[in-house]
């Protein structure tokens, strides 16, 4: 029996979001699975449909086949800093959010009256010039042993979704959280996962529509040189235990 456009693609979304038939039907407020709309017995409803926009921005032309624009984004979703404050000449400081603020930092985003309650500074150097800077404090140790917990990083604000670099590290603000992660960009959609250095905690998948800012990490504060000096220690043997390991290569091809 040949499958319609409609129910292949169906499934193909399926598929790449990585979820099983009843997982997606829970998504979408289907009874049991989907397995019957996959295999073409069941036409799609109309409140499937519009979960389909809602959730994961699938334009309903597409999906009926009579589009190549697969995804609908009501508006462009800005990320940039909602207040910034500025000192007595005019210059923006670079305010600093503890892991105590931290809690309160989604809920009050907007809040320019909050912000000033923050403690604030500036770094009279061009790293720090012409862009937003934010610091924020490590609380925990998903990211070690790059970022121990009670440590600061200054980030830089970005404001487009499409600057997001796989390579690098950011603080995500969501609607009730502050995380500080690797970015790793799905190749279609609007999803990210948010990697940890720290193989004991498992990846994050975000929709960018949770994400309210994104602050691009580019210097650390720490006051623990002890730590970062066992840390370089630490990566001095693993390079060297490598080195040593090509040597004994090499000698073995020699023999």
């Amino acid at each position: 029996m040949l499958i319609d456009e409609e129910f292949r693609r169906f499934k193909q979304i399926r598929e790449e979001l990585n979820l099983t038939q009843s997982a997606f039907a829970e998504e979408l407020g289907i009874n049991a699975t989907t397995a019957d709309i996959e295999r073409g017995r069941t036409r799609i409803p109309g409140h499937v449909v519009k979960e389909l926009l809602r959730k994961y921005h699938i334009n309903p032309l597409w999906l009926f086949g009579d589009s190549k624009q697969k995804y609908l984004y009501a508006e462009k979703i800005l990320m940039s800093p909602k207040v910034v404050t500025v000192d007595s000449s005019g210059k923006e400081n670079i305010v600093m959010v503890s892991a105590k603020a931290a809690a309160g930092y989604p809920n009050n985003i907007g809040d320019a009256q909050w912000f000033e309650t923050l403690p604030a500074f500036s770094i009279p150097l061009p790293e720090y010039r012409n862009a937003t800077f934010r610091g924020f404090q490590v609380d925990g140790d998903s990211m070690s042993p790059v970022l121990h917990s009670g440590e600061w990083i200054v980030g830089k604000a970005v404001d487009d979704w499409e600057n997001l670099n796989n390579k690098q590290m950011y603080v995500v603000v969501t609607v009730d959280s502050i995380l500080v992660k690797r970015v790793q960009k799905e190749n279609q959609g609007t999803f990210i996962n948010l990697i940890s250095m720290n193989p004991e905690y498992g990846a994050i998948r975000l929709d960018r529509s949770e994400i309210r800012e994104i602050w691009l990490v580019n210097s650390k504060l720490t006051f623990d040189l002890e730590a970062d000096v066992q840390q370089i220690s630490l990566q001095n043997l693993h390079q060297e235990m490598k080195e040593l390991k090509e040597e004994m290569k090499k000698l073995a091809k020699a023999r």
